[in-house]
């Protein structure tokens, strides 16, 4: 297990650094994930080196990720037939990319999701889909391709903001005008 959680750290780190949302599980999550009897773990190995791996949800109810509610809304003959499963994570060692270890994961367990029908849920943040094509999700889909007959299908988009209350003091973000700043203006604020 110790193995799975470094290469899972060791993979994670640099978009969780670069993405807002939590993108990386705590440990506990993490072992708690792997044990799972309706998540089917994925791992490619070097020697005795874990370089790849996947986990994927068969069961998207027992997750938290994902609304159970919305697939029931649109998918619905696919949720009452438990074919909406859901990749909980999919990594590489950054020193493995390049050498196959994506195909090699993606072909054994893209088949398995095949064989099932599934619907394969997956999501990925902006720093791994720049836009709306290419990216992660061209890579999954041509994956896919190699053992099936695959659709991509676009399901939603969430974006995130923030209201900064002291652009001033925000030192990666310019500056707001003097009034703004200042707090200055025609408007009063009455109290009662």
């Amino acid at each position: 297990m110790d193995q799975l959680w470094t290469l899972y750290v060791r993979a994670y780190l640099p978009t969780a650094q670069d993405t807002v949302t939590h993108e990386m599980l705590e440990r506990a999550e993490f072992t708690a994930q792997l044990t799972l009897e309706t998540n089917r773990a994925w791992v490619v190995w070097d020697g005795s080196r874990p370089v790849a791996m996947t986990l994927i949800s068969t069961d998207v109810r027992s997750t938290r990720w994902l609304s159970e509610l919305y697939f029931e809304k649109h998918f619905p003959e696919r949720m009452k037939a438990g074919q909406v499963h859901y990749i909980v994570w999919a990594v590489v060692d950054p020193d493995h990319v390049a050498t196959g270890a994506v195909i090699h994961l993606g072909k054994h367990a893209l088949a398995a999701e095949a064989q099932d029908g599934a619907l394969l849920v997956f999501d990925t943040p902006e720093t791994n889909q720049p836009k709306e094509t290419g990216g992660s999700a061209e890579l999954l889909v041509r994956l896919a391709r190699m053992v099936s007959e695959a659709e991509l299908l676009p399901i939603t988009v969430q974006r995130y903001f923030a209201i900064d209350f002291a652009p001033g003091r925000s030192p990666s973000r310019g500056q707001g005008t003097a009034d703004a700043e200042q707090g200055q203006g025609d408007e009063r604020v009455l109290s009662g």
